[in-house]
């Protein structure tokens, strides 16, 4: 594994303490059941709408910010900046207390975008740290380094929160996410000097990045693809966002328990990204993207029905088996219909697709469980996504491998 490529692994190693703890874990609980208060699911519903307004801006901005970072020459500058955001967001939630409702639904949009953001640039270098043979691979060890990352900022958390320090849990991700992204910024490859300015950039990019989307649109493969990506997409956010919640509310489970079901996830979703890096190249993405999706839909209807913790847990384990598969596995299908030079372009619509994707779920999960008092029949409502997603996946010609 070169510098490149370890440099990459480890951003990802970086902001999987965000997405652990913030995103999935602690915050959501702490924010819906103590800053809120969820009795009646206003916890649950004030989420949501966080979820969703964060991803809509991140949506609506990717198309500009794909192109200022190929026009302009600037994609590692927007990835410093947006990883600062989100750093600087996460930090500032040590000052959030019970009844700062808002306040802490602006931070946590913040971190979002913030997060998200930097996806869009982190995703674009890709294609330039590893052959097109080995894409698929590159793209599952980020995402099982990720999930290593996951584990050891979830277990620095827990012990924190037994000591006592839970306000001390948010600045801990934020240094953990500043230090460990410190070889990203230094080794992944650097920006152009030649570039134009921002603004005719940013005019551009939203420019171009329709013209790509209309261009994928027109492609029949290209566009079952989008729709797909579209529908599995936002069922997975929706898990991620409010499983922890769920865990919390509906079955009880402690502080503690809730960390360790995490910690398994994240070492099943760990072993699942390494075991499968390879056939995701041999095998080819769509294979493996439908099985995944076949593992989830089967978790959903499990879930539904789950009322002890033990079985939650092994529930939770199996779905992440398929949690980075699904990520890592998409994320190559897409690097198909990519052409050189035009990575960030291609991303932004990526990045558009599936960020827009992520605002339906988490806004019916939250009025489903609000208006019906059931957290069990907005998971129920999830596996709609993961139906849809995997039928139009199937009649997609292409995905196979890349060997």
């Amino acid at each position: 594994m070169n510098r490149k490529i370890l440099s990459w692994c480890l951003y990802d190693f970086a902001n999987s303490s965000y997405s652990a703890v913030i995103a999935a874990v602690i915050f959501p609980v702490y924010y819906a059941n103590v800053v809120v208060g969820n009795e009646t699911g206003l916890g649950d519903l004030w989420w949501g709408k966080a979820i969703a307004l964060s991803m809509a801006i991140v949506a609506i901005s990717s198309p500009f910010l794909g192109g200022i970072a190929d026009f302009a020459k600037i994609r590692k500058r927007l990835l410093s900046f947006f990883t600062c955001l989100c750093i600087f967001s996460v930090a500032s939630l040590y000052f959030i207390q019970p009844g700062m409702i808002v306040e802490g639904f602006l931070l946590i949009v913040a971190a979002f975008i913030g997060f998200e953001g930097g996806l869009v640039f982190y995703n674009s270098y890709l294609p330039h740290i590893a052959k097109s043979t080995h894409q698929g691979r590159v793209s599952a060890w980020g995402f099982g380094v990720g999930y290593a990352g996951s584990i050891i900022s979830l277990l620095l958390a827990l012990f924190l929160i037994n000591k006592g320090f839970m306000d001390a849990v948010w600045p801990m991700v934020a240094v953990f996410f500043g230090i460990f992204s410190i070889p990203a910024f230094l080794f992944l490859p650097r920006d152009e000097r030649q570039g134009i300015g921002i603004l005719i950039a940013a005019r551009d990019g939203f420019r171009i990045t329709l013209k790509r989307l209309k261009q994928l649109w027109k492609g029949m493969e290209q566009r079952k693809f989008l729709i797909a990506f579209f529908l599995y997409k936002d069922g997975v956010n929706t898990v991620i966002v409010f499983s922890g919640i769920f865990a919390v509310t509906t079955l009880g489970f402690t502080s503690d328990e809730l960390v360790v079901m995490f910690l398994i996830v994240q070492a099943t979703a760990l072993a699942g990204s390494f075991l499968m890096a390879k056939p995701i190249d041999y095998m080819g993405p769509k294979k493996v993207v439908s099985m995944s999706l076949g593992l989830w839909i089967v978790v959903c209807i499990a879930a539904f029905f789950v009322h002890e913790k033990m079985h939650f847990l092994i529930i939770a384990s199996l779905a992440g088996l398929g949690l980075g598969t699904v990520q890592a596995a998409s994320r190559a299908f897409y690097t198909q219909f990519i052409l050189a030079g035009q990575e960030s372009e291609y991303f932004g619509v990526y990045a558009l697709v599936g960020k827009t994707s992520a605002i339906m779920g988490p806004l019916i999960f939250g009025y489903i469980s609000a208006t019906f008092g059931s957290q069990r029949l907005a998971v129920l409502s999830v596996i709609i996504f993961f139906i849809a997603g995997l039928l139009v996946l199937r009649t997609i010609k292409g995905g196979g491998p890349n060997v």
